[in-house]
């Protein structure tokens, strides 16, 4: 009987010891940090010492009392479809309600209530899915969690695991993760200035952590400044024009 004792109190602690991931419904983000904006950033790759010109992205933010929309609009150079991603999340929890992604290789659409529905077109194939799916469990949007990561309490070391729902059939589908695997506090130089910034070097399951997105955040504003995408030996680079 002690020894069963013993490893239900060790059970228990173990449980409680885990860490539980950051969800509309474990959510520490400072709301007030999102506003209503337009952010422009140009986008390149890091090719032979070179970069070349990918194209330029711009997100649109309108914060409402119920309901924040986030519309990104991608123009690329080798592209003659603009990619167009429309995110609607709640306002005082940011949980999701639409997603949408209209581009060159596929249309997606997905609204979130009790049940997932909504549909996926490959452009390449002609086929079209419909989507139903049930979760358990609390979670991001996925495109929404970038936006997330600027409104998070920051401190040297931070490390965090975002749940998120992704539809990618030729990937991961449902509630995965995203990782914040370190958070330093770095002097960045912008429009001939040095700012305070947060640097935040992120993982997720869409990638299989393959790929590490690092942002550089304004101390004050949060605004994103620059962001890397490594992957192998490969760099793209997006930064804020204006």
């Amino acid at each position: 009987m002690i020894f069963l004792l013993i490893y239900m109190i060790g059970f228990a602690f173990q449980v409680t010891a885990q860490e539980i991931p950051l969800s509309p419904m474990n959510n520490p983000a400072n709301i007030n940090l999102l506003q209503t904006e337009t952010t422009k950033m140009s986008w390149t790759m890091l090719q032979d010492s070179k970069e070349v010109k990918i194209g330029e992205v711009v997100t649109d933010i309108k914060k409402g009392e119920d309901s924040v929309t986030i519309i990104t609009t991608a123009v690329l150079k080798q592209s003659p479809v603009t990619w167009v991603d429309s995110t609607i999340v709640r306002t005082y929890d940011f949980a999701p309600i639409y997603h949408s992604s209209y581009n060159q290789q596929r249309n997606l659409v997905l609204r979130f209530g009790e049940k997932i529905t909504g549909f996926f077109l490959d452009k390449d194939t002609g086929a079209k899915t419909q989507l139903e799916e049930e979760v358990s469990m609390p979670f991001f949007d996925s495109n929404f969690y970038p936006q997330l990561i600027r409104l998070l309490p920051f401190d040297e070391n931070f490390s965090k695991t975002i749940s998120i729902f992704d539809y990618n059939p030729k990937s991961k589908t449902g509630v995965i993760t995203a990782t914040i695997r370190g958070v330093e506090e770095v002097n960045f130089e912008h429009e001939g200035k040095s700012v305070a910034v947060w640097k935040v070097e992120v993982t997720d399951d869409i990638s299989n952590n393959l790929t590490t997105s690092v942002y550089y955040l304004n101390k004050y504003n949060r605004k994103i400044l620059r962001q890397e995408i490594h992957l192998g030996g490969k760099m793209m680079v997006m930064r804020i024009v204006g």
